[in-house]
């Protein structure tokens, strides 16, 4: 059983998403549009933050992904199809010990925005971050082992900071 762990925000967590980019960036270099470091690695004010490196793959065609299976599990990674979010492809690494996250989802896929405005939103109210990464310390030690209750103790909040992001996000567009 995974464990959830919860540590203090490092820029190690940067040249980590750095190393794999140069290796994912190969592997679909010919669907891809863009890459991402997303999530919560990737906001050094959030504090806190499981360790865990999110990755943000825009592609041409998200059928062609599957493809590409066996190139990532040569790289260490899992295919886990959509995974419960349709018209996305995921793919996890380290198993138990989990270190990245590789969420794929094709051009034009609203997932994307929702994903770049939350880091953006995260980026640039400092405040927010700050409360998200203690409400995850704080999960983390109230369920070390029950990752399902984890991620449902910090739902609302996420939830809340999604339609602040959104909102942020569409400001920003319009200046």
């Amino acid at each position: 059983m995974r464990k959830t762990e919860i540590r203090r925000w490092t820029e190690r967590w940067t040249k980590q998403y750095e190393e794999q980019e140069i290796v994912l960036k190969q592997i679909f270099k010919k669907e891809l549009y863009a890459i991402y470091h997303i999530g919560s690695t990737s906001i050094p004010s959030i504090g806190y933050a499981k360790p865990i490196i999110d990755i943000l793959i825009v592609v041409k065609d998200i059928n062609r992904i599957d493809f590409y299976n066996d190139a990532m599990i040569s790289k260490g990674y899992n295919p886990r199809g959509e995974n419960g979010i349709a018209g996305r492809r995921y793919f996890t690494k380290g198993n138990e010990n989990r270190t990245h996250h590789v969420h794929i989802f094709q051009e034009g896929n609203e997932d994307i925005n929702i994903h770049l405005a939350f880091k953006e939103y995260l980026l640039h109210h400092l405040e927010d971050a700050k409360k998200y990464g203690e409400l995850k310390l704080k999960l983390a030690s109230k369920f070390p082992d029950d990752t399902h209750q984890y991620q449902n103790g910090k739902a609302e909040f996420t939830s809340q900071l999604v339609k602040k992001a959104l909102i942020f996000s569409s400001k920003t567009e319009k200046e």
